[in-house]
């Protein structure tokens, strides 16, 4: 694959002033690049801009699952699973090195609200849903069998349990994959560029694209006037916060949750499988999910729910989501006497949940229109559909496309809906006049290829036998080669390599070529573990890897030092929540 960095980034700023795109999208998040993807893949000129780093929020932010969703068969939403399950298989051959097949057990206890009976029928459902396309058919386990694969569970009320098999991923890669993808074909991408403001087609309020502004220039520079024929909103969170960027009448869409996941040593909470554990208080679900591709091994642990603040960015952590988690895990594994002390780290996400006044029955419209009505000029709006209980697709003020919502097993689909949906209100603003330019011509959706063709499960498979360190094959498919190769070049490091990060400084050297590396920060917390699976947050390695940054970027002494102090300060706030309860 070709280049995606800080030089693809500043070719993607020029045409962005140059040019006039079919589609803006708005938002560097999973949604907002399996949109562009999909646009480019069929052919379409495509312009994306996120305000921080691709993966800032939510979408670094899960638990890090690619899951059917066995919980929908509760509610007999049998084509949401299969939907599911199909992407899942698909996710698996064409992003391995990102999506791998993950072992579940699932305890029973008397008094559980389902039994194993009935439990037992939903696990046959959902293997035949998945058409058997998975690693293993679900067992029925004995309370012999569950104890003698998870011991140290309490044992009080057993009575036994399923396996099952889900999957795990790269959350944050596999978005910023999908982005260079979408780049490869074509894309204008870039981070840290700021969506100010709209820009309307002459005479009329439809958006015609926005004012935005390059973030790494100082405050009052950078702005560029970007003109595109149709702008899709996919800001997660910040959906209600941009819609009324582009019209005061903008009325809220959504109700967002606020989830918090805990990050232990693999060897404080040993599961060889991920657990499904359900909170007796409010019968929520949590997941222990083990990652021994995380550095040396983590497990994570995760999620609550709760009410986020106005910002998305100001939610934190607090005693009550560690305690919450803390409570659950001692009573799931009371003998392995986990304490606050056995945290290496956690972070906290914020589901863009969909308000139900938004999107009830009657379609009203979350843009003061409602759906289905005359517009002004008697045409018909398009509707709020609820393409599924996961995500929303819908008309915006000024002609726009605002989604909210949207799972990241789904990804792929979703953005083929709403590249549809988003030419189908340009195609009938075209006809009813409100829009001078056609449609452009395009192709059919192509995106059921390898996200990486340098990381199939063949390329990965001939990797295997000529790269030692496993890590790096699984992160990078067969571009670890060139890791290793430019590893070689430059001869022995003083650095010793982290555990569980080998080639740490061509590691950096290679993302900030082919993955829009922008700042350290980016690659600590959203390119490899770092910060998250190491109780040092990966700081001893700091000083080198800054000197390497500079180098990249061909900057001084000065802006590696005043960029190690930036790293410093992100990764202190975000560990600001252990003070007073670690201690």
């Amino acid at each position: 694959m070709s280049e995606f960095s800080h030089r693809t980034r500043q070719t993607a700023l020029q045409r962005f002033g140059n040019e006039t795109f079919d589609l803006l999208v708005i938002g560097g998040g999973i949604t907002g690049a399996a949109v562009a993807r999909d646009a480019a893949s069929r052919g379409l000129k495509v312009a994306l801009v996120e305000r921080r780093d691709f993966a800032w929020g939510t979408s670094s932010r899960s638990s890090k699952l690619i899951h059917g969703g066995l919980r929908y068969l509760e509610n007999m939403e049998f084509a949401l699973v299969f939907e599911a399950l199909s992407e899942r298989a698909l996710l698996m051959k064409t992003a391995p090195h990102m999506v791998r097949p993950l072992k579940f057990y699932f305890p029973v206890f008397k008094g559980d609200a389902h039994g194993k009976a009935i439990l037992g029928l939903g696990m046959w459902l959902y293997d035949l849903l998945a058409i058997f396309r998975t690693p293993g058919i679900h067992k029925n386990l004995s309370r012999d069998k569950m104890m003698a694969e998870i011991p140290f569970l309490h044992p009080e009320g057993l009575v036994g349990g399923f396996s099952y098999y889900d999957a795990s991923m790269w959350d944050d890669v596999l978005a910023v994959q999908t982005l260079r993808s979408a780049s490869e074909m074509g894309s204008a991408v870039a981070n840290y560029v700021e969506a100010v403001s709209p820009v309307y087609e002459e005479g009329s309020q439809r958006v015609a694209g926005f004012v935005v502004r390059d973030r790494e220039k100082p405050e009052g520079q950078g702005q560029i006037t970007l003109r595109a024929h149709q702008t899709v909103v996919c800001t997660g969170p910040w959906t209600d916060i941009v819609g009324t960027q582009i019209s005061p009448q903008w009325h809220q869409w959504l109700m967002p949750s606020k989830g918090v996941h805990l990050v232990f040593d693999h060897h404080r909470i040993p599961v060889n499988g991920a657990m499904v554990m359900s909170h007796p208080d409010d019968g929520r679900i949590v997941f222990v999910i083990p990652r021994p591709d995380y550095g040396k091994g983590v497990t994570i642990v995760g999620t609550t729910d709760g009410p986020s603040p106005a910002k998305p960015e100001d939610t934190g952590i607090d005693a009550g989501d560690v305690h919450y988690l803390m409570a659950l895990l001692n009573k799931y594994f009371p003998t392995l006497t986990l304490s606050t002390k056995d945290i290496l780290s956690a972070y906290v996400g914020v589901r863009p949940l969909m308000s139900p006044t938004a999107a009830d029955q009657t379609g009203h419209m979350a843009g003061g229109e409602v759906a289905g009505s005359s517009g002004g000029d008697g045409s018909q709006a398009p509707s709020l559909q609820k393409v599924s209980r996961e995500h929303h697709i819908g008309e915006g003020p000024g002609g726009t496309v605002v989604v909210a919502g949207g799972k990241y097993t789904t990804h792929r689909n979703m953005g083929e809906e709403i590249v549809d949906f988003a030419l189908a209100t340009w195609k009938r603003d075209h006809a009813q006049g409100k829009l001078k330019t056609a449609v452009s011509k395009h192709s059919r959706s192509k995106t059921k290829t390898p996200v990486n063709p340098m990381a199939t499960p063949a390329m990965m498979a001939k990797t295997f036998e000529k790269v030692r360190e496993r890590e790096l094959v699984e992160r990078y498919g067969a571009e670890a080669l060139d890791i290793v190769e430019r590893a070689k070049e430059l001869g022995p490091s003083q650095l010793a390599d982290p555990d569980g990060f080998p080639e740490i400084l061509t590691q950096l050297r290679h993302v900030m070529r082919t993955e829009m590396v922008m700042h350290l920060e980016d690659f600590y917390i959203r390119r490899v573990p770092l910060y998250l699976a190491r109780a040092d947050h990966g700081l001893p390695w700091a000083e080198a890897l800054a000197r390497i940054w500079a180098e990249e970027r061909k900057l001084t002494e000065g802006d590696a030092a005043r960029e190690l102090e930036q790293l410093k300060a992100e990764l202190a706030k975000r560990s600001s929540w252990k003070k007073g309860l670690i201690k």
